[in-house]
């Protein structure tokens, strides 16, 4: 028997399984992912970072963003100061898929449409194809279960030519916007989102009613959205949207409807821009809040918001703290602000007396700061949705239900593991892994990103923009913290880069 055969076979086997012992799809609450793409924690008007008392801190980037919307959100639900997401896009958006760490799925770089950019000492059998027809997906097992299952935006989750350059091969419904490309042509309809451009290549498909209008990207992508949620309820069904914005990421195109709230910023055009995307992306997320309560199911309906990677910010170099002040670093680094992201849940419409959300309680006002990740929405949403995991599916998440309640779960491991065997990028063939307080950053071959160890040690309770080094004066905490990091990479059967003297793995050194 082939193995498409086997996989075929044993996706029936699991269906059947989830159609027996799932609630009836009418009695189960409306889902929405909005993942914004290239947001990190700071990118925004709401403070998500707190002080020593847990009390939410503002910062001058607070204050230069606009988002009244997540101003309006947050209230009416729980945002978490310590959010994890891996640093490149892909990643990100398959651990969101499957619920594994990048560790265990081996997507650990961005996909390259073309190429297999693993790098010159990368592993070579990565999981540069990404997602196909054979993986165990969230959507795959929301349809499974009577769920609506609506992609809209970027995709990114396999090469050109790959099943994932289709999210339908993934279990969705239905897919607008989503293909092999991980940023857009344009965000112009003037310019047809790139289609036949300089940039016709990353050109955003499926949108060709827009095209020659002045329809900004994020807002074409907003009304595509609100349409397939009303077929949704037409239809009675029950949905789960993955809407990832392709905004915030370049090309930084400003969205000229909130372009003047920049220009006395004294900022350069490029942060100006991407300031205008970010409010642009808050009044979508504004929209589909107004679109929910508009059609009675609001109170139904869970928002989960969230960035993909750290910020992109043009605001200075991949190393320093002026893109995420306070912290240290951006979209593809090893530090905080290349990881920490934005996180809010929220019922659309806080109701007490609405039985789902009797059964799925969510705090309103409060900051969770215990430490959790997107693996964790995989095991979330199931369970919000009443759909059981499949059994010898493997997953790395931990359900956040205790956590949204704002109280603290000590069933959880407060650890964080991101690991990148890749170059080239703004930090190269790396491992960081995080435990309590305490951070170790591993550098597989030492550069001058690494300031040429190949150990960073922080105690982020005293040192949240990572600019003391404690690994020569800690010796006995790097050492534990190494044989955490080793183990954990173990544990997820990670991938390693290529020693190019010896051709074999290079695995972490243990000091």
């Amino acid at each position: 028997m082939s193995l498409k055969l086997l996989t075929l076979l044993s996706l029936i086997l699991i269906w059947i399984a989830i159609l027996t012992q799932a609630a009836p799809a009418a009695d189960r609450p409306n889902v929405v992912v909005m993942l914004v793409d290239d947001m990190g924690i700071m990118d925004t008007s709401v403070p998500f970072l707190t002080d020593a008392n847990g009390q939410p801190q503002r910062y001058p980037l607070n204050d230069f963003y606009r988002t009244p919307n997540m101003e309006r959100l947050a209230p009416d639900g729980i945002r978490f100061s310590n959010f994890y997401a891996m640093s490149v896009c892909s990643p990100t958006r398959v651990s969101i898929m499957t619920g594994q760490n990048a560790a265990r799925h081996h997507t650990t770089n961005w996909i390259n449409p073309d190429q297999n950019n693993g790098g010159p000492r990368g592993p070579a059998d990565w999981n540069w194809r990404g997602l196909g027809s054979a993986n165990m997906t969230l959507p795959r097992l929301l349809q499974a279960a009577g769920y609506r299952t609506i992609q809209v935006g970027k995709g990114h989750f396999g090469p050109r030519e790959a099943e994932g350059a289709d999210p339908r091969s993934l279990g969705f419904d239905v897919k607008i916007g989503g293909d092999a490309m991980g940023q857009p042509g344009s965000y112009l309809g003037e310019e047809n989102y790139g289609a036949g451009g300089k940039r016709a290549s990353r050109a955003v498909p499926d949108l060709e009613k827009y095209h020659g209008t002045k329809t900004f990207l994020t807002s074409a992508l907003t009304l595509e959205a609100e349409a397939q949620i009303d077929q949704a309820v037409a239809d009675k069904k029950p949905f789960f949207l993955y809407f990832a914005q392709y905004a915030v990421h370049a090309p930084f195109q400003s969205d000229p409807r909130f372009a003047a709230h920049y220009e006395q910023s004294g900022k350069p055009a490029n942060a100006q821009a991407f300031a205008a995307l970010v409010e642009g992306m808050d009044e979508s997320l504004g929209e589909i809040l107004k679109h929910l309560k508009s059609l009675g199911i609001a109170d139904n309906t869970v928002i989960f918001f969230l960035g993909d990677n750290g910020t992109d910010a043009p605001l200075g170099n991949p190393h320093d703290i002026a893109c995420a002040a306070p912290l240290r670093g951006k979209k593809g680094s090893h530090y905080e602000g290349g990881v920490r992201v934005p996180f809010i849940a929220a019922w659309a419409q806080p109701n007490p007396d609405a039985p789902a959300q009797k059964s799925f309680p969510i705090a309103r006002g409060a900051i969770q700061s215990q430490a959790a990740a997107v693996m964790d929405l995989f095991p979330t949403i199931l369970e919000l949705a009443q759909v059981p995991v499949p059994a010898g599916v493997v997953v790395d998440g931990k359900p956040l239900n205790k956590l949204l309640t704002g109280v603290k779960d000590d069933s959880r491991a407060e650890t964080f593991l991101m690991h990148y065997p890749h170059s080239p990028h703004r930090s190269d063939y790396f491992t960081l892994y995080r435990e309590g307080d305490w951070k170790v950053i591993y550098h597989y071959f030492p550069s001058p990103a690494s300031s040429g160890s190949h150990y960073q040690l922080f105690n982020l309770a005293t040192d949240p923009s990572e600019s003391d080094n404690l690994a020569e004066r800690e010796p006995m905490q790097l050492r534990s913290m190494m044989q955490q990091l080793a183990a954990s990479l173990k544990e997820h059967d990670a991938q390693y880069p290529v020693d190019r003297q010896t051709g074999q793995p290079a695995l972490p050194v243990i000091p």
